[in-house]
């Protein structure tokens, strides 16, 4: 799949990886056009199976995305307050990020407030790095609450208080108080950053693409309000033993034995 002719994302393709740099001066705006091709490229990735990793970051470092375009919420109809049958444009496009059958990492330098963290917080996985990063949500100030998922997304990852301080207080959190609160998964200094993301997205894109679709599958699973435990663990049995049947899983798994697995030299690094 070619990727051609998007206009606000620079897109690389290699051994599995996708890398979609967000590129559109000056803030990085989360506007229609961004929306319309960050909608496209879910689409085209979830088609395309050559990709088995999706990383996204943005191409100016003090800036991941400001937030959504203030204009575009100003054009939205006062008169139309009930409750509608189908998503907006940006929890439908935020979704399709969620629900991608293909691990996706998000890494965030400089600012990401408003519409750019609730598109980091659709990622499966979240770094960011220390000294520079800052997370926010100031749509409360303004006489709104936010729109794109935040109020949903925000309280399961670091729970109610915390999500009402953010929210109601305006305030922005750096990355090492997100981390410690579960807002992104690691706080890394700049220079290390995307070091360790490259790594971490080789060494996923490096696996069976039926082993990586059925773990993010199974540990969605159990965010899943509607499955209760034992429901969830009928299904990753079910997930286990799909992934059990592929043959490649069954040579790998000989091969470790041949290797010496389950020996004390072995385990231990030894051997």
């Amino acid at each position: 799949m070619a990727y051609d002719d998007y206009q606000l994302i620079r897109i690389a393709k290699d051994r599995g990886i996708c890398r979609a740099t967000l590129d559109n001066p000056p803030i990085n705006l989360l506007d229609v056009p961004l929306l319309t091709e960050i909608d496209r490229l879910m689409r085209e990735i979830t088609a395309d199976d050559q990709v088995r990793v999706l990383v996204v970051d943005s191409a100016d470092p003090e800036i991941f995305i400001a937030h959504a375009d203030v204009a575009l919420i100003l054009d939205l109809p006062t008169d139309d307050v009930g409750l509608h049958d189908e998503l907006s444009l940006f929890h439908a496009t935020t979704e399709l990020v969620a629900t991608l059958p293909k691990p996706t990492i998000a890494v965030i330098e400089g600012v990401c407030r408003g519409g750019g963290c609730e598109f980091a917080m659709a990622f499966d996985m979240r770094y960011a790095a220390l000294g520079t990063t800052v997370l926010g949500h100031p749509e409360v100030a303004v006489g709104i609450i936010p729109g794109g998922g935040g109020t949903q997304r925000l309280p399961r990852l670091v729970g109610r208080g915390r999500a009402l301080e953010t929210i109601l207080g305006g305030m922005d959190v750096d990355a090492a108080t997100a981390e410690a609160w579960g807002y992104i998964d690691r706080a890394l200094p700049p220079d290390e950053l995307r070091r360790f993301v490259d790594r971490l997205a080789a060494r996923i894109a490096g696996y069976a693409p039926t082993a990586i679709t059925a773990a993010k599958r199974a540990v969605d699973t159990a965010l899943d309000a509607h499955v209760d435990r034992v429901s969830g663990l009928l299904i990753e049995d079910q997930l286990f033993r799909e992934t059990l049947a592929q043959p490649a899983a069954r040579q790998l798994l000989q091969a470790v034995i041949d290797a010496g697995a389950q020996t004390r030299e072995f385990e231990l690094g030894t051997g």
